[in-house]
């Protein structure tokens, strides 16, 4: 790669038979697709062509990465939704960064503009930072928060491709329902909130969340952080079964009643490579609430 060039881009080239083939940069992998119950569009010469395919274990969230007459490299970058990522496997299927993301990360881009002035937003369950670099990218200063201190190096590394941004971000590892629950006593305000929660998860100290039992009060307890006499976004995302857009659209509309004729709800997809076709890859539901007609 040429220096002050961008990554090579990533792409979603088809899929089906529970699977997709991506072009990651330099290199072509398949991976799981649960829900691409059609059959695929190219031949299978195409997909022969790959140079790694990940497979799950049986009875295990984890699995195996088989790479065909070469070393598996241990990471490269790619170039998607206007942000460089660092792609590096993972034991559990994923490269870094979730690709149906990229359409929440245009309209984080867009809210941050329309906003008219400076804006302060928090990232929770942040990962690698896609969302928190587009809204570093359109200016905002953004807190970026995940529990898992590696994963937050992996972030700060996507910044350092990304080079300079007019908004500023602040790393924080911790718990987010702890750290929510400071910001409140310390009355701090942001006028933009993300947030991506996991189906399941465990804390440092033995505390468990659902999503399905944690919902409700993790959405209360950002709207106690939000500055609603200012123009302000909620971004809610996905990847749980048993939710849909309108389950997800209704958890939002309760907890924010005032502002549902502001609610947007719909799947999370990644184009197939130019053929007008759609991955569908979880969902979202979010509210801009821009104070102008409210």
């Amino acid at each position: 790669m040429k220096k002050n060039l961008p990554p090579p881009p990533y792409r979603l080239l088809d899929s089906g038979s529970c699977r997709k083939l991506e072009q990651v940069g330099d290199f072509r992998i398949i991976r799981p697709a649960l829900n691409a119950f059609w059959q695929p569009a190219l031949p299978e010469t195409e997909w022969s062509k790959a140079d790694a395919e990940f497979k799950r274990e049986a009875g295990g969230g984890g699995g195996i990465w088989n790479w065909k007459n070469m070393k598996p490299p241990a990471e490269w970058a790619v170039t998607w939704g206007g942000i460089p990522l660092l792609i590096k496997p993972t034991h559990f299927g994923h490269l870094g960064f979730f690709a149906e993301q990229a359409v929440n990360w245009e309209w984080l881009r867009n809210c941050i503009r329309d906003m008219g002035g400076h804006a302060r937003t928090l990232n929770l369950f942040a990962y690698s930072g896609g969302a928190t670099l587009a809204m570093a990218q359109a200016g905002a200063d953004t807190c970026h928060l995940d529990a898992s201190a590696g994963i937050i190096e992996w972030a700060r590394k996507n910044q350092a491709l990304c080079g300079e941004t007019p908004g500023k971000i602040r790393w924080i590892c911790d718990d987010a329902m702890k750290f929510v629950a400071r910001e409140q006593r310390r009355n701090s305000k942001y006028n933009g909130i993300v947030l991506d929660p996991p189906s399941f998860g465990r804390g440092s100290q033995g505390q468990v969340w659902k999503i399905e039992e944690g919902i409700r009060s993790m959405l209360e307890n950002c709207r106690a952080i939000l500055d609603t006499e200012r123009p302000w976004f909620i971004l809610l995302s996905c990847h749980s079964q048993g939710f849909s857009p309108i389950s997800l659209g209704r958890c939002l509309a309760e907890v924010f009643p005032r502002e549902a004729k502001f609610l947007q709800t719909g799947e999370m997809t990644i184009p197939e490579n130019g053929s007008g076709r759609v991955l569908p890859a979880g969902i979202y539901a979010r509210i801009f609430n821009p104070k102008k007609s409210s």
